[in-house]
């Protein structure tokens, strides 16, 4: 019944056909006009707006060519013997369950292929594993109906072995489609013996819009298929006008262009692709991984260096000795850096159009594919040489950087009261955190006095006003807050930094311990005072008696008897956390001095710096950095620094020394010797050796 229904839909069609075959056929039928022509021969174009759409009308015209029946018996016949798509594993990202919610099959019914891993790039297709589960499938029942292959792949830009492809389908009968970038180098008068395999395949999708820099293009899928009846049915072709209306966006956009101007955009996106790879060859540290692919437009590379003292990362056959979890932290921290870098060079070099993106095998990598951007930026040859200096600039940061985190580290884990966080997605030397008196350790969340801490550190780090960038926020696996450390050049003191925090650190955390004793001293005081003040004024009144409390007897009897009372307050002594009186101010009209306040503590050590030098860098002297004519100068005014920060304790430390020697005059000898270099009067006998010392200090 199904071969009737097929030659009723053909007698219908067939007025409609001879005409479009007089007319238009010849158009369509013959050598693709344009830059295919003489590349892809008897094939027919369906233009779409979706990238994917055409692949799936592709796969429903496969799915009616082998299963006769379908028309008839619909989903019965596909459940017989069911139906497998091959798709690779650098496929882009949701395309095979795009394609099984379009044509309504269960996801069984897809088949991913796993590229190479032994030999050859680990991007494209592993054809011999293809083979196998070809065989494999066919001895299950299932029929292999077709086979999704890439020239040029979404991720990197890998070309399949297409020749061997389409032998392998030609062999078990599997449709072939083939996609990718790289199909726009047919365009070219030369191009690459994988590429060029293309040609031979059932169908292509190629998408000129991005190509050419222009927005409002369809896409384009080409396909050779005899059967117009099947084609009709897969929705590849419309007798709609509005359908054929598709193709006029692009065909008007290639009339404009023409066909230099066609060529000549797609080799200027592979010159600028070629000369960013010679020139990043040239670069150290900076790994290419489509070293094989001369001929593709797109370029991925990342910054990689392997310590002399670190394990060996990204090897074929790790070591017995290499574990798992040192491989993966070096992994995680090249793929921050890298982060870090794609996001720099985006940043400088806008019109190079770079993206950065994670590879299952690599790690993080930064793509350059002017094909798909540099129509719409105008990237130009000058952009790739300002994107190679922007790299060789950032190249020392990145180098220092990976150097000093396990110096960074070591620094942490030996300072009193600082933690060291191991976060390997942070592109900086590292991270710590600062465990203060109240902290408990065995909790994972967030810490409000910790917050606090950290918010204070970071805003005094950050008024130092040195090249380092710091940040705050949550641990990587808890809620507590940490002092994220960015990168640094490679003449930062590490010691310096690590010590610097922890005193900061120290220091706020007293400090607001003292506001918070201060706060409760003086709530405290507070209510004392007012039950002074009430006890006063009950004494007030016992005092005055009740005679002037009556408002005219009492006006009277003040005016013939005046009270002489003194007015009594409460002042609160901050620094002695104390109630005094208020009688002495107002009889001697002064404030007492009260106690002095008690120094901010500080740093144990305090580094001093030469003049311009900012903090946490190492100390210049000695080095080549300072000229013939300035070092002395500098190397003098450090030395006066350093003399004049300890003067008054080696002073007492000498003067305390001398007692004990022979020769050495007495306290008061030094005290009237003193005394009187200073032109003040002798002192007399009666004066204390307490106040000489003190005169001293």
């Amino acid at each position: 019944m199904g071969k009737n229904l097929k030659e009723a839909m053909k007698m219908l069609e067939d007025s409609q056909r001879r005409t479009e075959e007089e007319n238009g056929k010849k158009l369509i039928s013959g050598d693709i006009p344009g830059p295919l022509q003489g590349r892809y021969e008897n094939g027919c174009a369906y233009f779409h707006e979706e990238e994917r759409e055409g692949l799936a009308k592709i796969c429903r015209l496969a799915i009616h060519s082998r299963y006769e029946d379908f028309v008839v018996d619909g989903f019965n016949v596909l459940y017989n013997k069911k139906p497998v798509i091959y798709l690779s594993a650098a496929a882009r990202p949701g395309l095979g369950q795009y394609l099984c919610n379009q044509l309504g099959l269960p996801f069984p019914c897809l088949c991913r292929v796993p590229c190479n891993t032994m030999f050859g790039s680990q991007h494209q297709m592993d054809v011999a594993f293809l083979e196998k589960m070809i065989k494999d499938d066919i001895e299950r029942g299932r029929l292999p109906l077709l086979l999704v292959a890439n020239a040029g792949t979404a991720a990197v830009g890998h070309t399949d072995k297409i020749g061997r492809l389409k032998e392998l389908c030609e062999q078990y009968g599997i449709w072939l489609h083939v996609e990718g970038v790289n199909l726009a180098t047919l365009a070219l008068g030369y191009v690459s013996s994988s590429v060029l395999a293309a040609t031979k395949c059932d169908s292509m999708t190629m998408t000129p819009g991005p190509w050419l820099g222009l927005p409002a293009v369809p896409a384009v899928t080409l396909y050779k298929h005899d059967d117009p009846a099947l084609t009709l049915v897969a929705g590849l072709t419309s007798n709609k006008p509005a359908d054929k209306l598709r193709a006029l966006p692009l065909w008007l956009s290639l009339q404009y262009l023409g066909l230099d101007g066609i060529v000549e955009r797609i080799k200027h996106a592979c010159q600028l692709s070629q000369r960013l790879q010679e020139n990043l060859k040239k670069v150290n540290y900076i790994k290419i991984l489509v070293e094989d692919e001369l001929s593709s437009p797109v370029l991925v590379f990342r910054f990689f260096q392997e310590l002399p003292d670190s394990d060996p990362v990204f090897k074929a056959v790790p070591l017995p000795t290499v574990t798992p979890s040192a491989v993966g932290r070096e992994r995680h921290s090249c793929d921050a850096l890298n982060r870090w870098l794609g996001e720099q060079l985006k940043q400088l070099v806008p019109a190079s159009g770079l993206t950065v993106m994670d590879l299952e095998a690599e790690g993080t990598c930064v793509r350059f594919s002017p094909l798909m951007t540099a129509a719409v930026l105008g990237t130009r040859g000058e952009d790739v040489d300002q994107l190679v200096a922007c790299i060789e600039s950032k190249l020392p940061v990145l180098s220092s950087t990976l150097q000093l985190r396990e110096e960074f580290k070591q620094e942490v884990e030996a300072t009193a009261g600082l933690l060291y966080v191991d976060d390997p997605n942070w592109p900086g030397i590292g991270v710590v955190r600062y465990e203060h008196a109240n902290d408990d350790k065995s909790s994972l969340k967030s810490d409000p006095e910790g917050e606090k801490i950290h918010a204070g550190l970071l805003k005094k780090l950050n008024e130092l006003e040195s090249d380092l960038t710091f940040k705050i926020g949550p641990e990587y696996k808890s809620m507590k807050s940490c002092l994220y450390v960015g990168m640094a050049s490679e003449d930062m003191d590490v010691a310096e930094l690590v010590e610097t925090i922890a005193a900061t650190a120290r220091e706020i955390e007293e400090n607001s311990r003292l506001l918070e004793n201060m706060t409760e001293v003086v709530r405290k005081g507070i209510q004392e005072a007012q039950v002074e003040l009430q006890k006063a004024n009950e004494e007030r009144l016992l005092e005055e008696g009740v005679l002037r409390q009556i408002p005219v007897v009492g006006s009277v009897l003040n005016w013939f008897s005046p009270v002489q009372a003194l007015q009594k307050g409460r002042t609160f002594n901050l620094t002695a956390g104390s109630l005094e009186s208020t009688e002495p101010i107002y009889v001697y009209k002064a404030q007492g001095a009260g106690v002095t306040p008690p120094p901010t503590p500080s740093g144990s050590r305090t580094k001093q710096r030469l003049p311009g030098q900012k903090p946490f860098k190492r100390s210049l002297r000695g080095s080549d950095a300072l000229s013939e004519t300035s070092s002395v100068s500098h190397i003098e005014d450090l030395e006066k620094v350093e003399r004049l920060s300890v003067g008054p304790e080696q002073i007492t430390l000498e003067a305390s020394s001398t007692e004990g020697h022979p020769g050495a005059p007495s306290p008061q000898h030094a005290d009237q010797t003193e005394a009187f270099q200073k032109g003040a009067p002798h002192p007399e006998d009666d004066h204390p050796q307490v106040e000489g010392a003190e005169s001293l200090r």
